[in-house]
C-alpha cells in the first residue's frame, strides 16, 4: 500500500488530494477516509489503496493511519 500525507482537504466539498511519498498526488472523497468521520487534517500521514476512479483518474480510497502508527 502506498504511503502519503495528505495534502489539501477542502471540508465543505469533501473533496481532498494526497501525496505519496513518491510525489505522486491522488484526489480522494472524505466518503474514502476509513475511520468514517469524514474529515482529515492536512498533514497527516496515511496510508492507502489507489483505485480507478471517474473520467479515467486513479483516486485514493480507505485513507487510515499507516500500520503501527501510535495515536
Amino acid at each position: 500500500m502506498p504511503f502519503g500525507r495528505v495534502s489539501d482537504f477542502d471540508e465543505h466539498v469533501g473533496l481532498g488530494h494526497v501525496t505519496a511519498e513518491a510525489g505522486t498526488v491522488h484526489l480522494f472523497h472524505c466518503v474514502e477516509i476509513a475511520d468514517g468521520t469524514r474529515t482529515i487534517d492536512v498533514g497527516t500521514a496515511v496510508e492507502y489503496e489507489v483505485v480507478a476512479g471517474r473520467l479515467g483518474r486513479w483516486e485514493a480510497t480507505r485513507l487510515r493511519p499507516p500500520q503501527g502508527a501510535s495515536g
